[in-house]
């Protein structure tokens, strides 16, 4: 004898654990980077990624960098920039680096990613992010604007693509632009905070000065040349184990009970 209802009501159980789950549960969200330099372009360090309620500004154009951000910008550190930010979560994604015994930077095709718990809660939060470009004295991207990328409306995850252009790349103003291995991180600087002081503003790069010495290396790094394409972030919602796990069981259930149909059917 068959029993369709008891099969339906069953399914109808399990879909709604389903569905009603995810409301008491964190949100995970994956963040990859990608360096979208051509070969021989320009590479970056680390990038410090901060989710927070949008009050959280990294930099204003036109006004000098933090002392934080200075560090960044300069040696490619974000240590300082993550004792700043002590008021939502945070991390470091790291680049596979650029062969043996390199740093872990994002050389061109270069990627790497975290997971970040952006709790529970149906509160509105927003992304900052920064990475020092090299080869450079104080060239970076990051986004000044703290409220220009929402990772969560409301209780949803928001997911998206951010492309960054050589046209978006900031020279932090604190150190003369001179090209030179000496002042530069990971091409020949041996001591943070080498360079010449220069007492600027943050402001968009005009781009490498003429036969800087470090060049050479580095044909295809005019980042301000057109669509020239630096780095991407990709922000994605990560399903949690246990909702995978209840919808696997109710998968599992819902087949379980066809096959005993099946058997009952028969006889």
């Amino acid at each position: 004898m068959r029993h369709p209802l008891r099969f339906t009501a069953l399914l109808a159980v399990s879909s709604a654990a389903f569905l009603a789950a995810p409301a008491a549960q964190a949100a995970l969200i994956k963040i990859k980077v990608e360096n979208l330099a051509p070969t021989a372009g320009t590479l970056f360090t680390p990038v410090w990624i901060g989710v927070h309620d949008g009050s959280f500004d990294l930099f204003d154009a036109g006004a000098p960098a933090s002392a934080q951000l200075e560090r960044l910008a300069e040696d490619g550190n974000p240590g300082p920039l993550s004792t700043l930010f002590s008021s939502g979560m945070q991390g470091v994604v790291f680049g596979p680096g650029i062969g043996p015994g390199s740093p872990p930077i994002f050389g061109p095709g270069g990627s790497g990613e975290i997971v970040l718990d952006l709790g529970t809660g149906a509160t509105d939060l927003y992304l900052s992010f920064a990475s020092m470009i090299l080869p450079s004295n104080d060239a970076f991207f990051g986004n000044g604007n703290p409220t220009a990328y929402k990772v969560r409306d409301g209780s949803t995850v928001t997911g998206q693509s951010i492309v960054i252009l050589g046209s978006q790349i900031w020279d932090a103003g604190t150190e003369v632009n001179t090209e030179a291995a000496a002042d530069t991180p990971v091409l020949g600087q041996m001591v943070a905070d080498t360079g010449t002081p220069q007492g600027g503003v943050v402001a968009l790069h005009s781009g490498f000065n003429a036969g800087g010495p470090i060049l050479t290396a580095f044909p295809n790094a005019d980042f301000t040349a057109d669509g020239y394409q630096v780095a991407r972030i990709t922000i994605s919602e990560v399903p949690e184990p246990g909702t995978l796990a209840l919808l696997a069981g109710g998968l599992g259930m819902a087949g379980w009970m066809r096959r005993k149909r099946k058997v009952m059917t028969a006889m």
